[in-house]
């Protein structure tokens, strides 16, 4: 593997050359990259395809990034990483660079590997691991499972038990420079104030820092999914762990069990870490792509996304939210100029030592809800969606309701409305279809109130 040499330029004052072996490639606009390193070591497959993007778009002539790929085989592997990367929209940019060569050259750079970060060793086979264990020099760990309300057993083991697989086999990598977990900024739960970017230590719970209640033990929460799971069998389990989840979260400070589960799981790292250097990446709500590649690319529903779509599919016309509250989003691609930069900064003169930071915009950039719900009334009316006989839905003006009394009150309004249209439209001829519409509406009305139970703590800060 070649010694790489990283030219740093501030402000264009000045310039600093340093020698640096295996660096990773900083794309930032203030810094050119001489030579380059072998191997940038594990990339969780999917999460991490915008900074996989960033880093062969600028920095083509990178080594090899390895994918860790959850299938049943190789070949299995290779096709996900043909179908949902290769052929991804998001890579159309180098897909117009290298035209015919396109295929050829991203296969050049990216290595699928078979693993799973929930099984000890990440699943890998040993030459695998070998192979990895001697090239990689960064491991970035952008899995997670985000859903708010999940399984208490399959969040920890994504969101807790997999950084340990992950650390563990990061202390095995002769010549790794780094160890980058990306999190959430939402792992500060419910604390107030100025939250300082420092790392979770094992057994800390936000709870018991403004009052004294039982230490959180991470092996015990461990060991209580498991014994719910051998419990309760089949959909009772799953009602059981998804209720035992919330619960656990909140009695020690968070507010669900995704932000509850990525917290430990940054606490097994500053417990297990020990020489390695590591990097801990907290974003706040990751968006649409702002700029690069290009403006608004996005993959599946994230944290507001379903709220939006109901929105604009008319199933929706208000919701649970502090007009005046502020959501922090971040577009995709700020988030990994981030990543990068601090890979650049951390990569040059590793340090056994842990380093924090938090990528957010509501102080100098900040979204208020009730200007979010204009544009959103604004972007429908110019692009309605349609229904299923090609028709455009026409939304009304979005409602923003500060408490779930005048919420629910709205929600059954809505419902109400709905299924008396429903009935005229019928003629009233048919009983069964008009109890059949106010059974669908009963269980629409329980499903928004739900999720906005889920989200208040996002959307009504005096509620935290």
């Amino acid at each position: 593997m070649e010694a790489g040499s990283l030219v740093l330029t501030t402000n264009g004052k000045g310039q600093q050359e340093i020698s640096v072996k295996d660096l990773v490639p900083y794309a930032g606009p203030t810094t050119s990259l001489v030579k380059l390193h072998e191997g940038i070591g594990i990339v969780k497959f999917l999460r991490g395809k915008v900074l996989i993007e960033k880093i062969l778009r600028t920095k083509s002539d990178v080594g090899k990034i390895f994918l860790l790929v959850k299938a049943k085989d190789r070949e299995a592997a290779m096709e996900r990483l043909k179908n949902e990367v290769i052929n991804a929209e998001l890579f159309q940019c180098l897909r117009q660079v290298y035209g015919k060569s396109y295929q050829a050259f991203m296969l050049s750079k990216l290595v699928p590997v078979l693993g799973n970060v929930c099984e000890s060793n990440l699943g890998l086979e040993e030459h695998s691991a070998s192979l990895i264990a001697k090239e990689a020099d960064i491991i970035v760990n952008s899995a997670a499972n985000t859903t708010f309300d999940e399984r208490y057993d399959v969040a920890i083991d994504i969101n807790t038990r997999g950084p340990c697989h992950l650390i563990n086999f990061a202390k095995k990598c002769k010549k790794l420079k780094l160890f980058l977990q990306v999190s959430t900024a939402y792992v500060n739960g419910q604390r107030q104030g100025q939250i300082m970017e420092r790392p979770f230590c094992k057994g800390d719970g936000i709870e018991t820092e403004t009052r004294f209640l039982d230490t959180l033990d991470i092996e015990n929460e461990i060991k209580l999914a498991l014994n719910i799971k051998e419990t309760f069998k089949d959909n009772e389990m799953v009602h059981k762990m998804k209720q035992l989840g919330l619960v656990r979260a909140r009695k020690f400070g968070w507010q669900d069990t995704y932000v509850f589960t990525k917290a430990m799981g940054e606490m097994m790292i500053d417990n297990m870490r020990g020489d390695v250097p590591v990097v801990i990446i907290r974003p706040s709500v990751i968006e649409s792509t702002y700029k690069e590649p290009f403006p608004g690319w996005m993959e599946g529903n994230r944290m507001m996304d379903p709220i939006v779509l109901y929105y604009g599919k008319g199933q929706l016309t208000g919701f649970l939210v502090d007009p005046n509250g502020v959501l922090d989003v971040v577009p995709a691609d700020m988030v990994v100029n981030a990543t990068l930069a601090a890979m650049a900064r951390h990569g040059v003169a590793p340090k056994p030592d842990i380093d924090i930071y938090q990528i957010a915009s509501s102080v100098v950039n900040p979204l208020v809800f009730k200007d979010l719900a204009r544009l959103l009334y604004d972007h429908y009316n110019s692009y309605p969606c349609l229904d299923n006989k090609g028709r455009p839905i026409q939304v009304p003006s979005m409602k923003l309701f500060n408490t779930m009394e005048e919420f629910s009150a709205h929600l059954q309004r809505d419902a109400i409305g709905k299924t008396r249209s429903a009935a005229l439209a019928s003629s009233n001829s048919n009983l069964k279809l008009s109890q059949k519409l106010e059974s669908i509406c009963r269980r629409s009305v329980e499903q928004a109130k739900y999720l906005a139970d889920i989200y208040k703590p996002y959307t009504l800060w005096w509620e935290v």
